[in-house]
């Protein structure tokens, strides 16, 4: 069942209203998009991570706010750059009858024969985007990556024909995986080389 996040208007702009908000655990926010203009609000922080947490982040959530429920998915999160706490979130309002586009994670199945091989696997992309309806939005994207030799690069264009269920937005050349060589091995010092006889002292 949807968890309802209560929120309450808020007055946007003062740093000590948004310090005043995390202090009393709540979490400043924004809602905007279908039916509603932006408005700056704000939700308990525990219930939202609660919620987010179960749900997911890329679940559609009901947001109640003056006694008006919307359907809303998270477009932004903003974490504090030194303590990582989440200090504020962006959420869309959206109809759900109509698609839209959402970034959803990017899951590497499988072990690659080239990493077997010594290869290293880059994951240059995280998220891919789609265009899906609300009701439809998957958890993450799984690609498998089992076929992947050293050398070889994994594109959207490979994959794009697996997913019927929505439309992956991004271009063909998108890469969502790559294994490269191995790096060279260092070599050893020279002292390590040295032989036996080399390392006699010279007599007088």
């Amino acid at each position: 069942m949807t968890t309802v996040l209560k929120a309450n208007k808020r007055e946007a702009g003062k740093r000590s209203t948004l310090t005043q908000l995390r202090k009393g655990g709540q979490l400043a926010a924004v809602l905007y998009g279908y039916q509603t203009e932006s408005t700056p609000i704000s939700l308990d922080y525990q219930e939202t991570a609660k919620a987010v947490q179960s749900q997911g982040y890329t679940s559609v959530f009901k947001i109640e706010i003056d006694g008006k429920q919307m359907n809303a998915v998270l477009t932004d999160i903003q974490r504090d750059a030194i303590k990582g706490h989440v200090k504020h979130v962006d959420f869309l309002a959206i109809n759900m009858k109509e698609e839209l586009e959402v970034d959803v994670p990017i899951l590497l199945v499988g072990t690659s024969v080239g990493v077997k091989e010594g290869g290293v696997l880059t994951q240059p992309n995280h998220t891919v985007k789609v265009k899906v309806k609300p009701s439809e939005i998957p958890d993450n994207l799984e690609i498998d990556i089992s076929g992947l030799a050293i050398g070889d690069t994994l594109s959207v264009g490979h994959v794009r024909d697996n997913y019927s269920q929505f439309t992956i937005v991004e271009e063909d050349a998108y890469t969502l995986a790559t294994v490269t060589p191995p790096a060279p091995q260092v070599e050893e010092a020279e002292a390590d080389n040295v032989t036996a006889d080399d390392g006699e002292a010279t007599q007088d």
